[in-house]
C-alpha cells in the first residue's frame, strides 16, 4: 500500500458507509435493550469507522470499549466522534487481538467488527463465536471480503490478479492462515454452531469514476498480493496494473468488490 493505514481508512471510509447492510444494522438495533447503558465491544476498531457509523443508529446511552493493535490509529478515535455523542462513553485499549481475552466480552450486549474476519483464522473466528455466546451478546461484523470482484473495462488478466489476491488472502495476517474469503461463510457456521440465530447481506462496493483515488490504491494493491505471490508473472502482472490504471486515469473505470455482513442473535 502505497499510504498510510490512516489515510487508507479515511479513504474507504464512504465506500463502507454506502455498502453497508442498513437491513441488519436495523435487525441489530431493535434487537438491543433501551433500558440501560448499551456495553458494546468494537474489536480492530482503527480510527473508530464502525463506531462511527453505528453509534447514531443504536440506541443510547452507549459505552463502548474499542480495540485495536495500533495505539496510534486509536488515538485519532476521539476526535472523529461529533459534538452530539454526549450520551457515548468510549474507552480505547491497545492489545493485540491474536489473543482474544475473555473479559474483553464480559457483559457486552453488542460485539461488532468491520474488516476484520477474512484477516483472521478459522479457528479464530471458533473462538469468536465461544466468546460471544459466553457473553450472550448480539453480534454484527461488517464488511467481510468474499472473493469476488469485477473491473470494467474488461481485462484478460483480470480473473488470474483476483484468483491471486484470493490466495493471499489466505495467508497469516497474523492471526494464523487467514479464512480470507471463506470467512463469511465460517463465521456464520462457527456462530450457528454454538446457537446462534445467522442472517447475512451482500455489502460490495460499488467504485465509479468519482472514487478514482480509492480505485487506484485498490489495484495497486491487487498488483501488490499478485507480485508476492507469483513474482515469476512480474511483467504480466505489471502490464496489467498500468492498464487498469489508464481506465481509472481516463474516468472509465468501474469496480465492484464483494462483501457480506454477518448479523447474529442467541
Amino acid at each position: 500500500m502505497t499510504i498510510s493505514l490512516s489515510k487508507w481508512l479515511a479513504l474507504r471510509a464512504p465506500a463502507d458507509t454506502a455498502a453497508r447492510s442498513t437491513t441488519l444494522t436495523k435487525t441489530v438495533a431493535d434487537l438491543l435493550a433501551r433500558n440501560q447503558p448499551l456495553r458494546i465491544l468494537d474489536l480492530a476498531t482503527g480510527t473508530g469507522s464502525n463506531l462511527r457509523y453505528l453509534a447514531p443508529r443504536l440506541p443510547v446511552p452507549q459505552e463502548w470499549l474499542v480495540v485495536d493493535r495500533d495505539a496510534a490509529l486509536l488515538a485519532e478515535v476521539p476526535g472523529g466522534m461529533t459534538e452530539d455523542a454526549r450520551d457515548i462513553r468510549i474507552e480505547t485499549r491497545c492489545q493485540n487481538l491474536a489473543v482474544l481475552d475473555g473479559d474483553m466480552f464480559a457483559g457486552r450486549q453488542l460485539v461488532t467488527a468491520s474488516a476484520l474476519l477474512d484477516l483472521v483464522s478459522d479457528a479464530w473466528l471458533h473462538l469468536l463465536a465461544d466468546r460471544c455466546r459466553a457473553a450472550g451478546a448480539t453480534v454484527l461484523f461488517a464488511l467481510t471480503y468474499n472473493g469476488g470482484s469485477r473491473c470494467s473495462p474488461n481485462e484478460p488478466e483480470d480473473d488470474l490478479i483476483r484468483d491471486l489476491l484470493n490466495r493471499h488472502q489466505k495467508t497469516d495476517k497474523g492471526f494464523g492462515p487467514a479464512a480470507g474469503p471463506d470467512a463469511a461463510e465460517g463465521a456464520a457456521k462457527a456462530l450457528a454452531g454454538v446457537g446462534y440465530r445467522v442472517s447475512r447481506e451482500a455489502s460490495d462496493w460499488e467504485l465509479s469514476s468519482r472514487e478514482g483515488e480509492l480505485q487506484r490504491h485498490l489495484i495497486e494493491g491487487w498488483a501488490g498480493a499478485a507480485l508476492e505471490l507469483a513474482p515469476e508473472k512480474s511483467p504480466m502482472i505489471r502490464d496489467w496494473l498500468n492498464r487498469r490504471l489508464a481506465h481509472v486515469a481516463a474516468e472509465r473505470s468501474h469496480i465492484v468488490v464483494c462483501h457480506e455482513d454477518v448479523a447474529a442473535w442467541p
